[in-house]
C-alpha cells in the first residue's frame, strides 16, 4: 500500500513512530507503536482519529485517568501456558498492579455517558473482566508483594512457629552475647549477624576458642571469626528446615495459582492488549497536542484540501529556536489531480511536496494533523513516493535509472485511488531527453486519473501542465528584491527557478552571466522573466486588494461606531429631558401643597394676624428653597445638556466625512423661511420693541405686543429669530414658578400659538410640554405650534409627543393660506 519499503524514513514519518514510543508509559503501548499501520479503511481510519480526539479531551479535561503500572506481564501468561510453570513472586506482584489498572479504566468509562467518549467506551463493550482473578491475587500475596501468611493453612503454621523458632534464638543470643562482653571477648558495640542464614556472633579470632560452638566464617584479615554458639546449633538446624518448608509451600501455592489462572488466559490477553491500546491512543493525543493536531472532514473519495497545513517535524523543530512556520493549502480533487510545483531551489518545494505526503500517511495511521478543521480529507489506497538519490552501488543502477525503476514501479501500480508524489521530476540525465520521458510519464500518469504532487524546474512540464486538463501549476512565491522564499504555495501559474537572480546574488561574475544568457536564449530568459513579472505584479495587486479591505473594515467599524454613540448621546438627551420633567412636575405639586396649606392655615386661624404672618414667612422661606432647588436643577441640566454637545463635537471630529442621520443646529436655521408668515417673531424696525404678527392685510399687519395689539405698516417691521424674542421677552429664573401664580393673569396673557422654529429638538419639546400643559390648566380648547417645514423630522417629533397628551381631542396640519403643513393645530377636550 506504500512504496519503496523505506517510505517511513523518506517521508519522515520514522521520526514521528519515534516520538510517539517515547510518549508511551509501558512496553504495551510501544509495541503498538511498533505495529502501527497504514490503513485504507475509512472506517478505520475515522474510528482511530476519532479515539484520539476523545483522548486529548481526557488529558486536558480529566484529572483521575490512571496513567500508573502499564505492565507487560504478556510473556508470563506465555510461560504458564506450561502445566506446572508459575509465575515468580515479583510477577505475581506486577500481574497484580497491572490487573488493577485495567479495572480501573473499566471503571473510569463504565462512569461516562456516552456522548462524552463513545468510541473510547466501545472498546470496553466486549472485553471480559475476570474480577476473580484479581481476587484470587489479592488473597495470595499483600500490597507489598509478599506472599501472605494466610495464603494457605500450612504457610500459615510454619511461619508461626518459624517466628517462635527465631524469637527464642534471638533472646539466647542476646543472652550469651552479653555475657560474652562481660568476660571482655568482644567489644559492647558488637551485634549478633547472619552468615549463610545462621545467627552468629563476631569475635576477634586469638578467643575464638574459648567459646564453645562453630565457626561459620571469617574475616578478609582473618582478624575477626564468626561463631555460632553450640546452645543454638540445634534450633538453628530447626529454623533451616523450617524456611525450606516455607519455600516448598509457596511453590506450591504459587503452581496452584497458574493453575487456577490457565483457563481465563485468553481473556487476560485481551486486557493487556487493550491496556497497550490505551498507552498507544494516549500517545497520540499527546503527541496532537504537542503539533496542534486536529480531526479534518473525512470523505471516502480520494481527494484532499488542506487548509492552513503545517509540517509537524518542522513545527517542532522551528518552535524551539523561536519560529514560524509558513502554513500550506493545497488542493486535489477529480478536475485538479496532479499539482506541478515549481519555483527556486531552497524556496520549499520538497517540503511541501512531504508536508502533503506526511500528513495524509499520518491520518491513514490514525494520528490528528497540524490543518485547519475545515480541511476535507479523502482516504488513498496506496501511497507512492520518489524522492532523493537511489542510486546503489550493489545493483549497479544510477540516480536516474532508479528514478525510471520507481516510475515503472508507479505506472504499473498506481491508479485514481493512489496518492503519488515525486520530487525533481526528470533529472538526472541530459535535461532534454530527461524531460521529454518527463513529459511522456506525466501524460500517461494524468490519463490514468492518478492524484499527486510533483516538482519540477523544466520549462516545458510548465508548459504541458498549462495545456492540458487535470494537471494544475504551482508556484513557490519568491522575493527576488530580497532574494528570499515566502515558503507559500500558489495553485494556478508556474514558478521562476531565479537561477540568474540567485546566481548573480552568490557573486558569479557579469560576464559569465550574460554568456549563460545568450547560450540559453531570448525565448527562455523571456519565459522566465515573464514569470517573475506575472509573480510581482499579482503580489502588488493582492497588496492593494488587502489594503482596500482594511480600509473598508476600518470604515465601517468607524460608521458603526459613530451611529453606536449618536444613539447613546440621544438617548442621554431623552433622559436628561425626562428627569427635568420630572423635577418640574415635583416642584410644581410642592408649590401647590404647600399654597393649599398656607390657605388652609389661615382660615383654620380665622384671619388671626399672628399665626396669618407666620404662615406668611414660612410660604416666603419655601418659596427661596424652591428658587434655590430650581437654580441647581437648572444648572445640573444646562452642564448636561453641554457635556452631550461636546460629546458630539468630539464624536464630528473623531469621524469627519461621515454623514449623520443628526440634524444640526446649522440645518435647522437653514431650513427656516425669511417670508413672514402669521405667528412670526418681529421687531420694530431702529427700535427695541418685539412683537408676534397675528393678522395681515396687503399695506398693514396687526402685532401683538404683550398684551396690546397694534396695527402698524408692513415695511416698518422686520422678522426675527424665536431665540431673539426670547431675549427681549426673558424674565428672571424665579419667576418661572411662582407661588402666587395668577390664573386670571394667566389667562389674559396666554398666546394661542407658539413659535419653535430655530430651537433643537429636546428644546423645542421641552417648551411644548410646558405649553400644553399650560393650556390645559387654563381649559384652553385650540391652540397651533408654528415648526415650520423644513425636512419634517422636527413636525415628526412633536406631533408623537401630542399622540402621547390624553387630553387633546385632535390635532393635524393648518389650512394651506395659513401656513400648511408648517403649523401643527392642536384642539383640546372640553
Amino acid at each position: 500500500m506504500v512504496y519503496p519499503p523505506n517510505f517511513e524514513s523518506k517521508i519522515g514519518f520514522e521520526k514521528i513512530r519515534k516520538m510517539l514510543k517515547n510518549l508511551c508509559i509501558g512496553e504495551l503501548g510501544r509495541k503498538t507503536v511498533e505495529n502501527l499501520q497504514f490503513s485504507k479503511s475509512f472506517d478505520h481510519v475515522k474510528t482511530s482519529i476519532s479515539q484520539v480526539e476523545e483522548f486529548v479531551k481526557i488529558i486536558e479535561n480529566e484529572s483521575n485517568f490512571p496513567i500508573n503500572h502499564y505492565i507487560d506481564i504478556t510473556p508470563f501468561l506465555k510461560k504458564i501456558y506450561i502445566e506446572g510453570a508459575y509465575f515468580e513472586i515479583y510477577e505475581l506482584f506486577d500481574f497484580k498492579r497491572s490487573l488493577e489498572t485495567g479495572f480501573s479504566l473499566a471503571r473510569f468509562f463504565e462512569n461516562k455517558s456516552e456522548e462524552d467518549f463513545p468510541t473510547l467506551k466501545k472498546l470496553f463493550q466486549n472485553i471480559s473482566l475476570p474480577r476473580f482473578v484479581l481476587d484470587k491475587i489479592n488473597k495470595t500475596i499483600n500490597k507489598h508483594g509478599k506472599i501472605r501468611d494466610n495464603a494457605s493453612p500450612s504457610l500459615q503454621n510454619i511461619r508461626n512457629e518459624l517466628f517462635q523458632k527465631q524469637s527464642g534464638v534471638s533472646k539466647r543470643m542476646s543472652h550469651i552475647l552479653k555475657n560474652i562482653q562481660n568476660e571482655g571477648l568482644v567489644d559492647r558495640d558488637v551485634s549478633v549477624t547472619i552468615r549463610n542464614g545462621r545467627m552468629v556472633i563476631p569475635i576477634n579470632a586469638s578467643n575464638k576458642k574459648r567459646i564453645k560452638g562453630f565457626v561459620h566464617d571469617e574475616s578478609a584479615t582473618g582478624k575477626t571469626a564468626f561463631v555460632e554458639p553450640m546452645e543454638i546449633f540445634d534450633t538453628n538446624n530447626e529454623i533451616r528446615e523450617l524456611e525450606y518448608s516455607e519455600k516448598r509451600e509457596i511453590l506450591k501455592i504459587l503452581i496452584g495459582f497458574a493453575n487456577f489462572v490457565r483457563p481465563y488466559l485468553n481473556e487476560l490477553f485481551e486486557i493487556y492488549q487493550l491496556l497497550g491500546t490505551i498507552d498507544f491512543i494516549r500517545a497520540k493525543a499527546l503527541f496532537a497536542i504537542q503539533i496542534k493536531g486536529v480531526k479534518p472532514k473525512l470523505q471516502k473519495t480520494q481527494e484532499l484540501e488542506f487548509h492552513q497545513a503545517i509540517h509537524p517535524l518542522l513545527f517542532i523543530s522551528h518552535r524551539a529556536e523561536g519560529k514560524k512556520v509558513v502554513p500550506l493549502d493545497v488542493k486535489i480533487n477529480k478536475n485538479q489531480r496532479i499539482i506541478l510545483i515549481s519555483g527556486p531551489n531552497a524556496g520549499g518545494k520538497s517540503v511541501c511536496l512531504k508536508t502533503v505526503g506526511l500528513l495524509q500517511y499520518m491520518l491513514q495511521c490514525g494520528l490528528l494533523i497540524p490543518v485547519n478543521e475545515e480541511s476535507t480529507i479523502g482516504i488513498f489506497s496506496r501511497i507512492f513516493i520518489d524522492i532523493g538519490d537511489e542510486q546503489s552501488i550493489e545493483n549497479d543502477l544510477s540516480t536516474y535509472s532508479s528514478h525510471l525503476l520507481n516510475m515503472k514501479f508507479f505506472l504499473k501500480n498506481a491508479d485514481s485511488e493512489s496518492l503519488i508524489l515525486i520530487d525533481e521530476f526528470g533529472t538526472g540525465t541530459e535535461p532534454m531527453l530527461g524531460a521529454a520521458i518527463a513529459e511522456s510519464i506525466l501524460d500517461e500518469l494524468n490519463s490514468l486519473k492518478i492524484k499527486g504532487v510533483i516538482t519540477t524546474h523544466y520549462t516545458s512540464l510548465k508548459q504541458f501542465a498549462a495545456n492540458n486538463e487535470g494537471i494544475e501549476n504551482g508556484a513557490m512565491l519568491f522575493d527576488n528584491h530580497k532574494m528570499q522564499a515566502f515558503y507559500k504555495l500558489e495553485i494556478g501559474k508556474p514558478g521562476s527557478s531565479f537561477a540568474f537572480e540567485i546566481a548573480k546574488k552568490i557573486g558569479l561574475p557579469e560576464n559569465i552571466l550574460k554568456l549563460a544568457s545568450e547560450k540559453v536564449g531570448k525565448d527562455q530568459t523571456n519565459f522566465d522573466k515573464l514569470l517573475r513579472e506575472v509573480v510581482r505584479d499579482k503580489r502588488y495587486w493582492e497588496n492593494k486588494r488587502k489594503k482596500i479591505r482594511q480600509s473598508e473594515k476600518k470604515l465601517d467599524e468607524l460608521i458603526e461606531n459613530y451611529t453606536n454613540d449618536i444613539k447613546v448621546t440621544e438617548k442621554q438627551r431623552k433622559k436628561i429631558i425626562r428627569e427635568a420633567d420630572e423635577e418640574a412636575k415635583k416642584l410644581i405639586n410642592g408649590a401647590n401643597k404647600q399654597i393649599e396649606n398656607t390657605i388652609r392655615e389661615i382660615k383654620e386661624t380665622q384671619a388671626d394676624k399672628e399665626k396669618t404672618k407666620i404662615a406668611r414667612l414660612e410660604l416666603e422661606k419655601y418659596k427661596i428653597e424652591l428658587e434655590k432647588k430650581e437654580k441647581v436643577n437648572e444648572k445640573s441640566n444646562e452642564e448636561k445638556i453641554k457635556k452631550i454637545e461636546r460629546k458630539e463635537k468630539q464624536i464630528r471630529h473623531q469621524y469627519p466625512g461621515l454623514k449623520t442621520s443628526k440634524i444640526t443646529e446649522e440645518k435647522l436655521q437653514k431650513n427656516i423661511d425669511n417670508t413672514i408668515r402669521i405667528g412670526d417673531k418681529v421687531r420694530l424696525k431702529e427700535q427695541d420693541i418685539v412683537g408676534e404678527l397675528v393678522e395681515m392685510n396687503e399695506k398693514k399687519w396687526i402685532i401683538a405686543f404683550g398684551n396690546l395689539m397694534t396695527t402698524i405698516e408692513k415695511d416698518q417691521v422686520e422678522k426675527i429669530s424665536f431665540k431673539e424674542f426670547a431675549k427681549h421677552n426673558r424674565t428672571p429664573k424665579s419667576s418661572k414658578l411662582s407661588v402666587g401664580w395668577d390664573k386670571h393673569d394667566k389667562m389674559l396673557n396666554f398666546k394661542h400659538n407658539i413659535d419653535i422654529r430655530g430651537k433643537r429638538v429636546y428644546e423645542a419639546l421641552s417648551a411644548i410640554k410646558e405649553y400644553i400643559d399650560e393650556a390645559i390648566v387654563l381649559n384652553i380648547t385650540e391652540a397651533k405650534i408654528l415648526h415650520g417645514t423644513g425636512n419634517g423630522i422636527l413636525r415628526q417629533y412633536i406631533r408623537d409627543y401630542i399622540q402621547t397628551v390624553e387630553n387633546i381631542e385632535w390635532f393635524g396640519d393648518e389650512m394651506v393660506e395659513f401656513g400648511g403643513s408648517g403649523i401643527t393645530v392642536i384642539r383640546f377636550k372640553k
